[in-house]
């Protein structure tokens, strides 16, 4: 059987429980939870319903398909060949009923609903979760399931509502709102400039310990702009993180000089235990994004959250 053979047959069917009203319309959620959650028990949690459950409803649609939806070993769960085309439609299916829930939801007034958000890790401990309570407070009929990490992840495979991301976005089919500008600066705690020396150039971090934030689009080459010139500068050092908070723990530790966001590093500089370098030496400002998917219907609970943060 080739691979337009099993769209086919994956699409019919998918098509006929649709039209039919069968049972096996209940298990599209269930089957979008178990691939985005990687396995059966955390799908299950995630529904709260128990794991034998999800693996019935799984069963029986395997069942009624035909086919077979998922490799199953002890450590790991993956799609077939046919999985992979009955997810894509399933999960069509399950964001138009979605879409549906939205629509309904906006007649009601008072936002509800669980708010599935991706942040990134030091930004959402930092300044997301604080915020967290309050706004549980005053939304009472929201639930909240963040997710904090510092990978870009795919809004729609990961169920998410909205994330918070910075930087140049790319282009996509994703709504983008500013919430903040985001600056960088350059700096070192005070007894790394008393062992190794002030840097006063871009040029002069070729001769320092440059500590990176490995996701960094630009981790190797750090661009610095002054009223007279621009200047990228490849540095070089003995330690990447891909944590902003790890990062400034290595600076702190005196390891070497780093480039971090003021959200986390602008504490320390007031209170004296990180110095700002260079400050004649501007780096290129950017912003932080809340994203999240076009709809025809943006959900009540979405918008309560984008205008509350």
């Amino acid at each position: 059987m080739n691979d337009n053979q099993v769209k086919r047959i994956i699409t019919v069917n998918l098509k006929l429980t649709l039209v039919k009203g069968m049972g096996d319309f209940n298990a599209i959620p269930v089957c979008v939870e178990v691939v985005k959650e990687q396995g059966f028990s955390s799908a299950a949690r995630a529904l709260g319903v128990s794991k034998s459950a999800v693996s019935k409803r799984i069963g029986l649609l395997e069942q009624h398909l035909g086919v077979k939806l998922f490799h199953r070993t002890t450590r790991k769960l993956s799609l077939t060949e046919a999985g992979e085309h009955y997810y894509e439609h399933a999960l069509v299916a399950n964001n138009a009923a979605q879409d549906a829930s939205d629509a309904v939801a906006q007649l009601q007034g008072e936002p509800q609903g669980r708010l599935r958000i991706n942040t990134p890790m030091s930004f959402g401990r930092l300044h997301v979760a604080p915020l967290i309570p309050e706004f549980l407070k005053r939304y009472p009929k929201i639930s909240i399931e963040m997710v904090m990490d510092d990978k870009v992840v795919d809004l729609v495979r990961g169920g998410f509502d909205l994330a918070i991301r910075s930087g140049d976005l790319p282009d996509s089919s994703l709504i983008a709102r500013k919430i903040a500008p985001l600056t960088s600066v350059l700096c070192a705690s005070p007894d790394y400039i008393k062992d190794y020396g002030l840097p006063k150039h871009p040029n002069d971090l070729l001769s320092h310990n440059c500590l990176s934030f490995s996701y960094s689009r630009d981790v190797k080459e750090w661009v610095f702009v002054s009223d007279h010139e621009t200047i990228s500068v490849e540095v070089n050092g003995q330690y990447q993180v891909n944590n902003s908070e790890a990062l400034r723990e290595a600076i702190l530790q005196n390891v070497g000089i780093g480039r971090l966001p003021t959200f986390v590093a602008g504490s320390d500089i007031k209170e004296g235990r990180l110095i700002q370098l260079m400050s004649d030496y501007r780096m290129p400002q950017k912003a932080l994004y809340a994203v999240f998917l076009e709809s025809q219907y943006m959900p009540a609970k979405v918008r309560a959250f984008l205008d509350f943060l």
